[in-house]
């Protein structure tokens, strides 16, 4: 019978456990994530930005990107996203050929996609400041 209690105790501050880090990660998410819905994503200068190829990165948990950024003669000619996790936002994985053709970071963010599109702008922002844009 003190063998049932002792399991049943301890079965019970397993489960307070994984409840309490549950809700800690959930808050962090959602600290991430409204922090990031705020952020401006100004634009950057093309025109200061040196002839080059700079990596970009970006993470806000539990969403991040790394992308490559190719500039020559002060135009983007090629963004190729090299890392992009993400839940529901593979959609937003348009965003580097919207900039291209935008040549600009003023690119919409893909529905249904908000979070992963500032963070994939954003690391495309990282990467143009680089090159002195």
């Amino acid at each position: 019978m003190k063998k049932r209690y002792i399991a049943i105790i301890i079965v019970l501050l397993v489960l307070a456990l994984g409840f309490i880090t549950t809700k800690i990660l959930l808050t962090r998410f959602e600290g991430n994530l409204k922090q990031l819905a705020l952020s401006e994503i100004s634009d950057v200068d093309l025109a200061a930005a040196e002839d080059g190829i700079y990596i970009g990165s970006y993470s806000a948990f539990p969403v991040s990107a790394e992308v490559r950024v190719t500039i020559k003669n002060h135009f983007i000619v090629d963004i190729e996203l090299l890392k992009h996790d993400n839940g529901q936002g593979q959609g937003a994985e348009i965003i580097p050929e919207n900039v291209i053709e935008a040549q600009s970071l003023k690119a919409d963010s893909v529905s249904g996609a908000t979070y992963s599109s500032k963070v994939i702008l954003k690391a495309i922002q990282n990467a143009i400041l680089k090159a002195g844009g």
